[in-house]
């Protein structure tokens, strides 16, 4: 499909990015990828408003039917893909309690797209719609920025410390039999009979962690408020790329504190050993689509500071084979290692015997497929999950649990990395 583009300068990002989310917000379909000015991620950001088609399914034959429509559409489509995909690519099954009632799989091809460069604001519209672009630029520059609201849900726990940590004993014995060597144990937060303004707390959220890989979808009734640190799999050209993340410690006001946390999640050996067998993890997922001899791990167990978090991150990367269809790349390393544990199909089983929820989207990926079938995905995590309907908001929060795990710590740890959405929907 043909667009038209145009580009138009300015002087604060941070702003303007504030506008055109605030302008794409009136529309029924929204997909808004931030990298907050990081590093990491390709462009500044996308805002895909408005559907020119649609692709939403349950798990079955999923990845053939979004490789049907990735090749049909020859445009960009934004979505995410569900953890609960795993019941496509394995013979596997989700049975748990799903509250947020999300498709298993949701894309669509943007009629609107506007991406946001390091200079300015980039229009690709159709070229029917080529004299709307002046238009909404205007409506743009005179969106008014939105008031934070005060949420004061009363959240629950799916299940309480105390089962948690039975929970967590069941998966030690599970690895001290050496049934699996890793697993990635969640639990769910809710609220039900709640409602929340979707953009402002995306908003109040966005303010708190500043993530590289943030997002917010809008499909309807169905909303995603994302403030991920992490990259799942991008695809540049014949390049794969994967950011792994396994390791965490809290941020400290002390700058000496603060520095000292570095030093010891650094030198942390259980959180290295996770991190290392996700890193083996990843290695094979990818050697199943790489050209020979070009997997590589480019940063091993490096730290990266956050707003409220340290985490460590490993960089893998490798060329793919010839032939290899972009959804093809992505089925392989289904879902993400840093979600599931070692042995993946091992992991994935006992998880479900463990975990009280379906993870739906939570765990799963947001991003993006361009023209020529390269691809930017996160991993949906730090993130709240809304069903404006059936008026049910959620987060899910997990730690990697290895034979050194200790329950009352991983708990510990789930409190951390539920801290930020916590307060957004409480305070």
């Amino acid at each position: 499909m043909q667009r038209i583009q145009k580009h138009f300068s300015v002087d604060i990002l941070s702003k303007i990015k504030e506008q055109i989310l605030i302008w794409g917000n009136k529309h029924s379909m929204v997909a808004w990828l931030d990298s907050n000015e990081n590093s990491k991620s390709t462009t500044e950001g996308f805002l895909a408003v408005q559907a020119i088609s649609i692709l939403k399914t349950d798990h079955k034959n999923a990845f053939d039917q979004l490789k049907t429509y990735i090749n049909s559409i020859h445009d960009y489509a934004f979505g995410y893909l569900s953890y609960d995909l795993k019941n496509d690519v394995e013979t596997l099954s989700s049975n748990n309690i799903d509250a947020s009632e999300f498709p298993d799989l949701y894309f669509f091809q943007p009629e609107k797209l506007i991406e946001i460069t390091k200079d300015g604001v980039l229009f690709r519209y159709p070229d029917y719609l080529q004299d709307e672009i002046e238009t909404d630029w205007n409506e743009i520059l005179q969106a008014k920025h939105i008031p934070c609201t005060k949420n004061s849900l009363t959240i629950k726990s799916r299940v309480d410390k105390n089962t948690y940590i039975k929970q967590v004993e069941k998966a030690l014995q599970e690895i001290h039999l050496g049934e699996v060597y890793e697993l990635n144990y969640c639990q769910e937060f809710y609220a039900e009979n709640a409602s929340i303004a979707p953009l402002e707390t995306y908003f109040k959220l966005n303010s708190i962690s500043t993530a590289p890989f943030a997002s917010y979808l809008k499909l309807n009734d169905l909303f995603l408020l994302s403030g991920s640190p992490e990259r799942f799999l991008k695809k540049h050209g014949e390049t794969l790329l994967s950011e792994p993340i396994k390791g965490t410690a809290k941020r400290r006001t002390s700058p000496e504190k603060d520095i000292e946390q570095i030093k010891l999640l650094k030198n942390n050996t259980k959180e290295i050993a996770e991190n290392i067998m996700i890193v083996d993890l990843v290695r094979n997922d990818l050697s199943h689509i790489a050209k020979k001899g070009s997997v590589k791990v480019n940063e091993l167990c490096k730290i990266y500071t956050f707003k409220q978090v340290h985490q460590m991150i490993s960089s893998i990367t490798c060329n793919i084979k010839e032939n290899i269809h972009a959804v093809d790349a992505i089925k392989a390393c289904y879902p993400m290692g840093s979600m599931t544990g070692a042995p993946k199909i091992a992991a994935m089983n006992f998880i479900e015997e463990l975990e009280a929820s379906k993870r739906g989207i939570y765990s799963g990926a947001v991003g993006y497929f361009t023209p020529n079938q390269d691809f930017d995905f996160n991993v949906v995590i730090r993130s709240i999950v809304y069903n404006q309907t059936k008026k049910h908001v959620s987060f899910s929060v997990g730690s990697a649990i290895t034979a050194k795990a200790n329950p009352e710590k991983e708990y510990e740890e789930c409190l951390l990395k539920a801290k930020a959405m916590r307060e957004v929907l409480t305070q």
